[in-house]
C-alpha cells in the first residue's frame, strides 16, 4: 500500500464510525445527483470510493432490480459502516482501490463517485482506470454534497488556483484520461461535474 493509500486509510478509518450521523441531511443531495446522471432499469453502475453507501440505495432505485450496482472502497470501516446500515441490501460492497478496479472492460454504464477526486494519489491515471471500465458513452459523475467555496470554509482553508474541481482544471483532466465534460455545477449547496465516456 502506498503512503497515500495509508494516509486515506487511516483519515477514513478514525472517521467511519460517525460518518453518517455528522452529515445527517445528505441524502436529498446524493438523490438529486444520482437523478442527474440519467440512469436506466438495468443499468450497471459503480460507486466509486463508496463509503458508508450513501449513494447506493438511490442508485439501486435508479437501475432497478435487474441493474448492477457496485460500491468500491479502499477502507474496511467504511464498508463495515455501510453494511451495518444495510446498504449492502442496494449493491454488492467490495473492498478494492480505484487504481485497479477487479471489474472486466467496457463493463459498466456509469460510474458515480462522491468525494472522491480530492483523494486520487494520480488523478489523470485513476480516472483513465474509471474509464477503462465504461463503455463508451457511458456516464461519469463527479459529485460532493457542497460546493468547493463552502467546503474549504468548513475546512477552515482557501480555494487553490490548482484545485483540481475547478472547471479549468478538470475539463482538461477529464479529455486527458478518456472522459468529456457535459455538465459543470459548483454552488454552496453541491458541486457536480457529469462526463461522458469518449469513445
Amino acid at each position: 500500500m502506498t503512503e497515500d493509500h495509508t494516509h486515506v486509510r487511516e483519515f477514513f478509518t478514525a472517521r467511519a464510525a460517525h460518518w453518517d450521523s455528522k452529515f445527517p441531511d445528505d441524502g436529498p443531495a446524493y438523490a438529486a445527483a444520482v437523478d442527474a446522471l440519467g440512469l436506466r432499469e438495468g443499468d450497471r453502475v459503480l460507486d466509486a470510493g463508496c463509503g458508508t453507501g450513501r449513494a447506493l440505495p438511490p442508485l439501486r432505485t435508479a437501475v432497478g432490480p435487474s441493474g448492477v450496482v457496485v460500491g468500491i472502497d479502499l477502507t474496511p470501516a467504511m464498508l463495515e459502516a455501510a453494511a451495518r446500515a444495510g446498504r449492502n441490501g442496494d449493491g454488492h460492497l467490495v473492498l478494492a482501490d480505484v487504481a485497479a478496479l477487479p471489474l472486466g472492460t467496457d463493463c459498466l454504464d456509469a460510474v458515480f463517485a462522491a468525494g472522491l477526486i480530492a483523494h486520487l494519489p494520480a488523478p489523470a491515471q485513476n480516472l483513465r482506470e474509471l474509464a477503462r471500465v465504461v463503455r463508451p458513452g457511458g456516464l461519469l459523475a463527479l459529485f460532493h454534497p457542497i460546493g468547493r467555496a463552502a467546503l474549504a470554509a468548513r475546512q477552515g482553508r482557501k480555494i487553490t488556483p490548482d484545485d483540481l474541481r475547478a472547471e479549468s482544471n478538470l475539463r482538461p483532466l477529464l479529455a486527458d484520461s478518456g472522459w468529456r465534460m457535459t455538465s459543470y455545477i459548483d454552488e454552496d449547496a453541491r458541486f457536480l461535474a457529469l462526463a461522458v465516456r469518449a469513445d
